[in-house]
Parts: C-alpha cells; structure tokens; sequence
C-alpha cells in the first residue's frame, strides 16, 4: 500500500534527491486517486438520480463506471489470487461482484467509493509516518563551498570528498562532519543536542553535519561525509528500523487473514439459511480487518519515529516489543547513572592548614599521574589558579596512592591504608573514610582530604524514580566497591545493588534473572557492559559509551540521557497497548456487525460505511503515536551528541 522510503546511498551524502519517491504516496494526495473517487462519486449520484428509469443502458453504464472506478480494488485482489494472498481488497471486490449480480448499481458504487476513500486516507495517515526521515534529510544544504585550484567553489554534497576544506558561512548549515581549521564562529547546536546556547569554535573544534553556523566563518577539514556521518548514521538506524518487522506484525497480518476467512464463511452460512443475497452481502462487507493490518505496522513507524524524536534510537520494531514487556532494569554506574568523570565535591584541610596549601601540596604528587583522580585534582587546581609544581621524585602504588618528594619533603597522597604504610602519623584514624576520600600528607603531617566523587546525572534519580512507578525493578551493577556502589544506590532509590563486578560477573547476573523468568533490559556505556547488553531482553546504551556498547545494544540513547530511556520504555508500552485495542476493537465490530448483517439489520450500504469508519478509526488510533508533523528542528532535538557516530 504504502511505499517505504529509500536507503541513503553508499557514498554521498544524505540527499533530498535520494527521496523523491518517497512522496509517490503518502505525503501528498495522489491526484489520480481523488479525480477516480471523484469520478465513482459522479457516478454514484447520477444512479441515485436515475434509478427509475426504465432505459436499460442505465445499468450498463453503472457496471461499467464501478468496473473502472474500483479497477485498482480487482486488479490488487487479482494479484492476491495469484500469490495466495487472502485481503480485505478480495473480500470486498466479492461484494462488489454480488451486488453487480444481483443488480444492487448504486450499493456497488458506494461500496468502491467507500474503499478508494479509505485507501486514500489510510495512505495520507500511513505517509506521515514517513515524513520523519524527509525532514531529517531536509536539514542538510544540498551543496557545499569547497576549495578548488586555489579558490573557493559551490559544488554539490555528493562531489564532497574525505579531507576537503569545507566553507561554512555566517547562517549557513554545516554538511559535514570535520574539525575546524580555521576562522572562528559560534555553532547552533541546539536543533541537535538541545543545548540553549550556541557552541563556540575554534582552530581544532568538531562540527557536525546539520548544525547552523552562526556569526563567523569557518574552514572545515571534512571527515566524515554521508551515511559515515554521526548525521547519517542516525538516518540509516531510523530507516531499518521503521523497515523492519516486529513479531505482532506477523500476527496481526495471520489474523487479518482469519477474518476474512471468517467474513466469506459467514457469508456462506448465511446464505444457506436465510437464501437472502443482501444480507450475505452486507456480512462480507461489514467484516473488516484493515484496522489491525494497517494499524499495527503504522503503530509500530509511529513509536519508532516518535522514539528518535525524543533522541532514543530503536533498531528494530522487535525491540519495541520486547521493551513493552520488561519487568526489570539493570544499570550500570560510571557513565550512566554518573559521567563517568571524577570531580573535587570537597576539600577539607586538617586544622591550620588552608584549602590553597593543601591542594598545591596534592598537585605535586598528582602532577605526573594519569589517574581520573589526579585528572581532577588537577582540574581543581587549575580553576584556583593554583602554580603547579614538579616533584623531584615520585613513586606510585597501584591502587594505594602515590609519595612524592618535594625539596626534601615527603608528600604522599592516596588512601588510609596507603598511609598507613607509609607509617603517616594519625593514619589509623583515618580508617573507614569514604572511598573517594584522597588524604594528603606532608612532611609526616596530615593536611587533610580532598573528597572525589563520580559526578551523578542530574535526571538519574527522577528516571530511577520514574520507572519504579511503572512497576519496574531497578538494581544497580557496578565494578565499584560496595561502599561506592551504596552510596549512589541508596541516593537514587535503587530496589537492589550489586557491586564489584567484573563484566563476566555482570553477563551471569543477567543470566541468573532470565532463567528466572525475568524480561530484562541492560543500561550500560562500556566495553565491560558489552556482554551483558548483548545478553539482555533488550540492552541499551548511551550514546557518550564506548563503539562497542553502542553496536552490543538494541537501543542507541543519543545525547546519554536516561529521561529519554524512561520516554522511550512509555512509548513501547502505548504502542503495545493501542495494537492491543486495535485487536480487540477489530474482533468486537466484526462479531457484532457479522451478527446483525446475518439477521437482515444491515443492509449492504451501513455494512460498508460500518467497515470503513472502523478501519479509519483503528488507523487513527494507531496514528496518535506519529511525531507532529510541524517542527523537523525538534524532531532531532537530542538526536546527537559529542560522541562518535552511531554504528551498527
């Protein structure tokens, strides 16, 4: 019925022209369909008008006018004969034929208007599904300023290639990704990553494909150019997924195929008692199934589409559905529930020592180190505008901390139990600090703590929140020790915690709740969550995670926001509960309108007008779930992010 749009092409980049086709049906009326009902329309009144008349060539013209008006119905049920195919369009073209065979003129009319105006409908409400991947695709320019022999030349996107200099001008958009080499300018971002403020670049700085260049100009070096953009990446994972077949859509078209072999039955028996033709007519017309065949898969492009417009990328109509069904959340710590960055929360020097002395003392020892710790302490540093200065020594214990010497004097930075080794005076007292307490020393004399903390996201708690009020289970995996792991778990509101885990730990826990029956979804961002979100029900990652979690997922939360996670788990939850009454409202109006078409209560006209308004009422149901169709800048509001591109 209605046609999917194309795949991006292999090297360019994503085009307009690459989608044309796509609004062959569905995003525009189809003139040649409106002037054929207008034509079975005419028809219809003039029959209505004349249908006293004794002239016999009346009738004739009648047949002829609803044998060409409903050519599309007999020629789509013709080709359902030859592949085996039993449809709504083969029912109905039955009653079309019976009501012409027992010279029912007028009732035959209606009927092919009814079912070429539905087609219509249909196609225009199954077509905006579609728009979604038009208006992605329209955010990028058609063509490029590129340097050529020396000077600067328009050419167009697809004769763009790896390592040109790209001109992006004040207003302009950006149709690459690359890095700047030069101008500067700031970048609106915000119709991609939903940040409020434009993005300032400079000499060095990433630009995307489909963001505005703002006040200046700037030189890119093209990296990535077509489907290989973090743009383009994000246009293909929406196209499979919305070309893609979830298990219900099988069932739905199994039962649509039920009803109309339970339609033409009834039929039969109803003739075989009642030998009255208008009635058996009237219960092949009334039975319709369209509602459940066209309503599922356009339930399922809605969902999807709406999912991508809130910045979650589903890769298939099957992970839809299972989302719908899972009673349990496992989430990883570092890099979903927090940043995945260590930050200063707290210094806290000992008695007559200040904040400056005691961090100045720390940067000594941490100036060299590559550990997150020191990264941030040293970032501390800095916005104190605190001198950094060298050790002369230095020496690092995994996993204890670090003693550096200093113009004779001793520092040592790192944990209780480091100090103590070190035989620091007053290291047993401190035991039992809090893990991300780093202790600094010097000379033998405790300066104090600097407090380290995994930076929570600030939405964490609220969608932690969220889900347990959707009945869901929440249990926290993490390698972090059970102190870390607490502390975090019981700020959130987590229902269970589980920490220092290796990733093969993580996979068997995984393991150990689906034999128990539980349908489990994985948030996670690193290559340790990998196999645990390959093992999953359903595994989701964030988009800042590592290549490896992104391609080991379902589920792609583009700009890492875990609100977008709980958004997308009501989604496929309404998705799976309007094709559920689709499948009830369908059965409901069959039984009943079979019922009373058997017992003469419908004749052949309210059978029809009974089967189209249910089918177009089941299909609008289905169309709650497409994205609005006016704003395409919020459409991919949170769809990127500064991470790599999206790979499947």
């Amino acid at each position: 019925m209605v046609k999917s749009g194309k795949a991006l092409p292999e090297n360019p980049s994503p085009h307009r022209a690459d989608h044309e086709d796509d609004h062959d049906h569905g995003h525009a009326l189809n003139w040649r369909e409106v002037n054929r009902v207008l034509f079975v329309a005419a028809a219809a009144v003039a029959i209505w008008f004349l249908r006293g008349s004794p002239n016999p060539y009346i009738t004739a013209i009648g047949v002829a006018c609803t044998l060409v008006g409903g050519f599309p119905i007999f020629h789509e049920s013709y080709e359902n004969i030859t592949q085996r195919r039993m449809t709504m369009e083969l029912s109905m073209a039955i009653a079309i034929v019976a009501a012409l065979a027992i010279r029912e003129i007028f009732t035959a009319l209606i009927i092919t208007l009814f079912v070429l105006v539905a087609e219509i409908l249909e196609g225009l409400t199954v077509g905006r599904g579609r728009q979604a991947i038009q208006r992605l695709i329209d955010l990028l320019p058609s063509s490029a300023t590129v340097r050529r022999d020396g000077g600067w030349k328009d050419v167009p996107i697809l004769e763009i290639a790896v390592g040109d200099e790209v001109l992006a001008r004040p207003g302009a958009r950006i149709a690459v990704d690359g890095k700047v080499i030069g101008g500067h300018s700031f970048v609106d971002q915000g119709p991609i990553t939903g940040e409020s403020m434009p993005v300032e670049k400079g000499a060095g700085a990433a630009v995307y494909a489909g963001t505005i260049n703002q006040s200046g100009v700037l030189e890119i070096r093209a990296e990535r150019l077509g489907r290989d953009t973090t743009f383009g990446k994000i246009i293909e994972a929406v196209e499979r997924a919305e070309k893609s077949r979830a298990p219900i859509q099988g069932i739905a078209d199994r039962l649509s195929g039920y009803l109309v072999y339970f339609a033409l039955a009834a039929a039969a028996v109803t003739f075989l008692i009642t030998h009255n033709m208008r009635s058996t007519i009237s219960v092949v017309i009334v039975a319709g199934a369209c509602g459940i065949a066209a309503g599922t898969p356009l339930a399922i492009l809605g969902a999807i589409g709406k999912a991508a417009q809130d910045g979650a990328i589903i890769k298939g109509g099957l992970y839809l559905e299972k989302l719908a069904e899972v009673d349990t959340i496992l989430l990883d710590k570092t890099g979903t529930l927090t940043y995945g960055t260590p930050e200063v929360m707290e210094i806290r020097p000992a008695d007559g020592v200040s904040q400056g002395y005691l961090l100045e003392s720390a940067t000594i020892a941490e100036c060299q180190s590559e550990h997150p710790v020191a990264k941030a302490i040293m970032t501390k540093a800095f916005q104190m505008s605190i001198r950094v200065r060298h050790p002369d020594k230095f020496d690092y214990t995994p996993g204890r901390g670090i003693v550096a010497e200093f113009e004779g004097e001793e520092i040592a930075v790192g944990n209780w139990m480091h100090l103590r080794d070190e035989r620091i005076q007053g290291a047993d007292a401190m035991q039992g600090t809090s893990d991300g307490a780093v202790l600094v020393t010097r000379g033998g004399h405790l300066l104090g703590s600097i407090h380290v903390a995994d930076l929570l996201r600030p939405e964490a708690k609220a969608a932690i929140q969220s889900l347990k009020s959707m009945g869901l289970k929440t249990i926290l995996l993490t390698g972090d020790s059970i102190i870390v792991a607490q502390a975090v778990g019981k700020g959130l509101g987590v229902d269970e915690i589980s920490a220092e885990l290796l990733p093969e730990q993580k996979l068997q826990r995984v393991q150990e709740l689906m034999a128990q029956g539980k349908k489990v979804v994985m948030v996670g961002d690193g290559i340790n969550d990998a196999p645990a979100l390959a093992q999953a029900t359903v595994g989701v990652a964030m988009g800042s995670g590592t290549d490896v979690a992104r391609e080991s997922s379902d589920i792609v939360l583009i700009g890492s926001d875990l609100t977008k996670f709980v958004e997308t788990v009501r989604i496929a939850r309404r998705c799976h509960r309007i094709i559920m009454q689709n499948f009830v409202g369908t059965l409901v109006v069959d039984s009943i309108g079979v019922g009373l078409a058997a017992f003469g209560f419908l004749n052949p006209l309210l059978a029809a007008f009974i089967h189209v308004s249910s089918e177009m009422t089941f299909i609008l149901n289905s169309a709650r779930l497409l994205p609005p169709v006016p704003s395409a800048n919020k459409l991919v509001r949170g769809l990127f992010s500064h991470s790599p591109a999206i790979t499947d």
